[in-house]
């Protein structure tokens, strides 16, 4: 591990439910960079430009967040939208557009003006929190959020770091991954264990404020075994070890 660990880099993610049957969006990334080709949350970094105050007037239900949730909030809804071209707003009495091929941030800005409603950062409920282990390469500081799938908008990859697109169940996704196709992390794989938790959109969002979100940074533990990945019991995860998996 390296003296002095990498500064992980501010991220946001969301877990976008549905129901009958209950499934979640998961998107598929393409075949470069540290996620090649794992079936993931939309989700990115937090620009500069998501941190803007300039957003407020583009918001409903913002007053009570700092700077830095009000940031990662609107990240999160700007991801999905370029990643999945859903739009998270509330209100809109106008049409909802695609992002462009290697949309820019005003894109999103402009989508929003667009379809006549704000961004609603109440409408995404604090999932989980993690922190790439210290000892990686390069780190993210990761908020999890679930959000209800908005009606009448069809979800659509940008063909560009997501090459394809599925709604699932989060069964079927772990199911997929224990046979060696699914290709999701460990944190990807905990949070869909979440999930399972519930049946359906409303008891997730229900069992939100009973939940308490620990930060959770995952780090490695040599046994006799092998080399096991753990993150503390009481984060509240069903599961909080498992063998590290070779590279598929």
């Amino acid at each position: 591990m390296p003296d002095t660990p990498v500064v992980p880099r501010p991220a946001a993610t969301v877990l976008l439910i549905r129901d009958d049957p209950f499934e979640v969006l998961m998107v598929r990334r393409n075949g470069r960079g540290m996620f090649a080709h794992l079936l993931v949350f939309p989700g990115g970094l937090v620009e500069e430009s998501d941190a803007c105050e300039s957003w407020l007037p583009h918001c409903v239900n913002a007053g009570h967040l700092d700077a830095r949730q009000r940031a990662h909030r609107i990240a999160a809804l700007r991801e999905t939208w370029e990643e999945a071209s859903i739009l998270l707003v509330d209100g809109a009495d106008g049409p909802i557009s695609r992002p462009p091929d290697n949309p820019h941030p005003d894109d999103f800005r402009h989508a929003v003006r667009q379809s006549g409603g704000k961004l609603d950062l109440e409408a995404l409920q604090l999932f989980g929190h993690w922190i790439t282990p210290e000892d990686a390469p390069k780190r993210y500081d990761t908020l999890f959020f679930i959000a209800r799938a908005p009606h009448g908008q069809t979800a659509q990859h940008d063909g560009g770091e997501t090459v394809a697109l599925e709604w699932i169940e989060p069964h079927s996704a772990l199911q997929r991954d224990r046979e060696g196709v699914g290709g999701v992390m460990f944190p990807t794989r905990l949070n869909l264990l979440r999930l399972t938790e519930t049946p359906g959109v409303e008891q997730a969002f229900a069992a939100g404020p009973q939940r308490r979100i620990m930060t959770v940074t995952p780090r490695v533990e040599h046994r006799e075994s092998g080399p096991v990945i753990c993150i503390p019991q009481e984060a509240g995860y069903s599961q909080w070890e498992e063998p590290v998996r070779s590279s598929r």
